[in-house]
C-alpha cells in the first residue's frame, strides 16, 4: 500500500494542506510545535477512525472552526482508493471510501494498514495496562474483522451491564436482567479472549528473532497473555464476583482487564527490568508489529514515525533504519543530521513551519 497524498483543511494547526508524498522515505522536519505530528496523526485518523493520541474530534479540529475535512489517496497495487473522513464539533464524524459513505467507523478497518510509532510508545511496557490492551486492539482491528465485530459487541455489552450495576441502587428487582448481559458478555469475551491468545502467539514468533538480534545475542524475549480470566471460566467467575460488581457498580471480570507480560531472560521487565531492557523490548514489539501486519494483510503498511531516532542511541537507530528500507514511511524529526550520519536513504522532505509544508525536492 501507498499513500500518494493527503489533503487536509481546518485540522489542528493547518488550515489547508496538500501533500504528494514519494512512496519510500518522507521526512518532515521543523522546530517543535509547528505540525508535524499533526500530519502523521491525520493519516491514522483516516487510517483507524480514531487520533493515536485518544483525542476527540471536536478537540483536532482548527480552533475556532466548526467541522474539518480530511482526505488520503492511497494505491493498493493498482488500485487506487480514497478515504474521506468529516469531523464535526456536535455530530458524529463522517466517513467515505471512493466517495461511498460507510454507516460504522469499523468498516474501515484493513482498508489502509498503518503501524505508528512515537515517543510515548518506548514507554508501554512500565505503563499501565490499559496502553498494552489499547495496543492489541488496535493491531487485531486492522487486521481481523471478527475481532472488531467481538470487540464492538463486547463494549457495548459491558457498557449496559455497568449502567444497570449503577440502577440498581434505585431499582433492585432488575437484578435478573443481569443474566442477558452476562450472556452477551460470556459468547463476545470469549472471542476476544481467544483471537488475543492467537494474536500474541504470532508476535512471540516473530519478536525473538528480532530482540535477540537487537540485543546483540544477549537476550531472549517471550511476550506472555495474561487474561483476566479463561476462556472456559468467564461465566462462570462473572457468577461468582457477581455481589463484588454489584458493591463496587462496575464489573470486574472479564477481557477489559486483560495484560500482557515482558520476560526477558526469565524475568519480568514490567516490575524488574532497566529502562534500557523495557526501551529495546518496546523496540522489538513495533518492529514485530510491523512485520506481522505485513504477513497477515499480505501488503506493506505505511509506517510513521514520530520524532522516535531523537529517543534511540545509535545502535538502535541503526536497526530501525534498516527495518524500513523497503516500505514506503513518514518519519517527522527537528533536523537531518540523524540521517546524514547514518546515511540513510531519503526520497523526498518537507519543511513544516506554522501549519505549512514545504517540499524542498
Amino acid at each position: 500500500m501507498i499513500i500518494e497524498s493527503i489533503e487536509l483543511k481546518n485540522y489542528r494547526n493547518y488550515e489547508e494542506l496538500h501533500m504528494e508524498l514519494n512512496q519510500g522515505t518522507n521526512i518532515l522536519y521543523g522546530d517543535n510545535a509547528q505540525g508535524k505530528t499533526n500530519v502523521l496523526e491525520s493519516v491514522y485518523v483516516c487510517c483507524t477512525s480514531k487520533s493515536h493520541k485518544s483525542a476527540k474530534d471536536r478537540d483536532i479540529i482548527r480552533f475556532g472552526e466548526e467541522e474539518a475535512h480530511l482526505r488520503l489517496q492511497i494505491r493498493k497495487g493498482d488500485v487506487p482508493c480514497r478515504i474521506d473522513v468529516h469531523l464535526k464539533k456536535n455530530k458524529p464524524k463522517g466517513i467515505a471510501i471512493n466517495g461511498i459513505p460507510i454507516r460504522k467507523a469499523s468498516e474501515l478497518f484493513g482498508v489502509a494498514n498503518v503501524v505508528f510509532f512515537s515517543p510515548e510508545d518506548l514507554n508501554i511496557i512500565k505503563n499501565g495496562p490499559s496502553e498494552r490492551r489499547r495496543f492489541i486492539d488496535m493491531e487485531l482491528c486492522q487486521l481481523n474483522k471478527l475481532y472488531v465485530h467481538s470487540l464492538v459487541q463486547y463494549n457495548r455489552a459491558l457498557l449496559q451491564r455497568n449502567k444497570l450495576l449503577k440502577e440498581l441502587t434505585f431499582r433492585p428487582e432488575y437484578e435478573e436482567t443481569l443474566d442477558v448481559w452476562d450472556m452477551q458478555l460470556v459468547h463476545y469475551g470469549k472471542e476476544v479472549i481467544s483471537l488475543r491468545r492467537s494474536f500474541i502467539s504470532q508476535l512471540n514468533d516473530i519478536i525473538r528473532g528480532i530482540h535477540d538480534k537487537l540485543s546483540g545475542q544477549k537476550e531472549e524475549l517471550l511476550i506472555l497473555y495474561d487474561p483476566d480470566t479463561e476462556e472456559k471460566d468467564f461465566a462462570e467467575a462473572l457468577r461468582r464476583n457477581r455481589i463484588q460488581d454489584m458493591k463496587q457498580k462496575t464489573t470486574l471480570t472479564g477481557p477489559h482487564r486483560d495484560d500482557i507480560s515482558f520476560i526477558v531472560n526469565g524475568i519480568d521487565i514490567r516490575r524488574f527490568g532497566s529502562q534500557g531492557q523495557q526501551r529495546t523490548a518496546a523496540l522489538s514489539l513495533k518492529l514485530s508489529e510491523l512485520e506481522l501486519v505485513k504477513s497477515l494483510s499480505r501488503d506493506d503498511p505505511v509506517l510513521l514515525l514520530d520524532d522516535v531516532l531523537s529517543e534511540l542511541d545509535g545502535s538502535r537507530q541503526n536497526q530501525l533504519l534498516s527495518a524500513i528500507c523497503d516500505i514506503q514511511t513518514m518519519i517527522t524529526c527537528t533536523g537531518l543530521d540523524d540521517f546524514v550520519s547514518n546515511r540513510f536513504h531519503i526520497d523526498k522532505v518537507f519543511k513544516v513551519t506554522d501549519g505549512k509544508v514545504v517540499s524542498e525536492n
